[in-house]
């Protein structure tokens, strides 16, 4: 069971490596909190309810109608060639992917970040 109390907002976290590579231009409407170690901000997050929602292609759940984005969550994107760290696949509560067709099983990670934002934002509007 995930606590209330806790706003919906959003925070980008980037890792002090893909900082310079990544959010060109989003950090004027979303903030951005550089983080240098990303299974320790994981397990604060934790600690504080929100849920650690991680993509994987591998993953059974799909984005779409799973009820996981009603609470707070921090979404974990990972990088296109490897995807997540075994480790950080671990830290999170659960694992998504995006359903696919065809011979491509996975998107860009800014085009899947925004598809999944997407389904955040609509599934919230949806329960108001």
């Amino acid at each position: 069971m995930r606590p209330n109390h806790l706003h919906r907002s959003a925070t980008g976290l980037v890792s002090a490596k893909a900082q310079s590579r990544i959010l060109t231009g989003a950090v004027e409407y979303v903030p951005v909190a550089r983080v240098s170690n990303l299974g320790q901000t994981i397990d604060r997050l934790k600690e504080e309810g929100v849920w650690v929602v991680g993509t994987d292609v591998a993953a059974q759940e799909s984005v779409f109608g799973n009820g996981v984005f009603t609470g707070p969550v921090a979404l974990v994107i990972g990088n296109e060639n490897k995807g997540m760290g075994r480790l950080i696949r671990e830290k999170c509560d659960v694992l998504i992917k995006l359903p696919m067709q065809g011979q491509i099983n996975s998107l860009n990670a800014s085009v899947a970040a925004g598809v999944v934002m997407y389904e955040v934002l609509r599934s919230r509007q949806a329960q108001d």
